[in-house]
């Protein structure tokens, strides 16, 4: 396996919550399934680009280890809402990368960019990094990705990862990972749901992950 794929029973566990999210405009997600503590921390230098918006909102900037990259696709529609909502997911995903290269769940982008079962799912699986001594290392694309439903201030969101070019490393000794004997193992399949926040926020508050979906072959 290239990286640490997230946890199967947390997204399980979310699986019914996003499909009814998908089909309800009317659902209200509540903010209180933050992880503890996730809002406090110190800001550090950016990476990925923090664009003027989270400039002038004073939103936390994000850093990733130097052997660490991210690129997402896809990002310019014409559309500003949907840009925001596509740069939001961009950092929400880089908040838990930032989770591990740092070793901590208390970087203050983590909180700002995940809530309720996403926040949840995505310490799960940060912590699992934790567990087995590892971070990774390498590049993720992110493409294919598409916003399958606006109503409001609530959204979903699909997307793809290809994982073909990164890596898990042994803290300890600096090993990578092998490669894996099956292609399709370096594809995830998305499926998330978003809800802008008091604060102009689009936070991710749930996420499916399916890897060797057909839906990115």
């Amino acid at each position: 396996m290239n990286r640490r794929p997230l946890s199967v029973a947390a997204t399980l566990a979310v699986a019914a919550t996003l499909l009814l999210a998908a089909c309800s405009s009317g659902d209200k997600q509540s903010d209180s399934g933050k992880i503890a503590g996730a809002d406090n921390g110190t800001k550090v230098t950016k990476s990925p680009p923090a664009s003027p918006s989270d400039t002038a909102a004073g939103r936390p900037k994000i850093t990733l280890a130097k052997d660490m990259q991210n690129v997402f696709e896809g990002g310019t529609t014409g559309d500003p809402v949907k840009e925001s909502i596509l740069h939001d997911n961009a950092q929400a995903v880089s908040a838990m990368d930032e989770a591990v290269y740092t070793r901590s769940l208390q970087k203050p982008a983590f909180g700002t960019y995940l809530a309720g079962d996403a926040a949840k799912t995505g310490a799960l699986w940060v912590q699992g990094f934790y567990d087995d001594g590892i971070t990774w290392t390498g590049k993720v694309r992110y493409y294919e990705r598409r916003i399958t439903s606006l109503k409001g201030s609530v959204a979903t969101l699909t997307y793809c990862s290809d994982e073909s070019k990164s890596f898990n490393k042994n803290l300890k000794t600096g090993k990578k990972s092998g490669t894996v004997s099956n292609p399709d193992d370096y594809v995830v399949f998305y499926n998330t749901r978003l809800k802008k926040n008091m604060n102009g926020v689009w936070q991710t508050t749930d996420l499916v992950s399916d890897r060797g979906a057909s839906q990115c072959q």
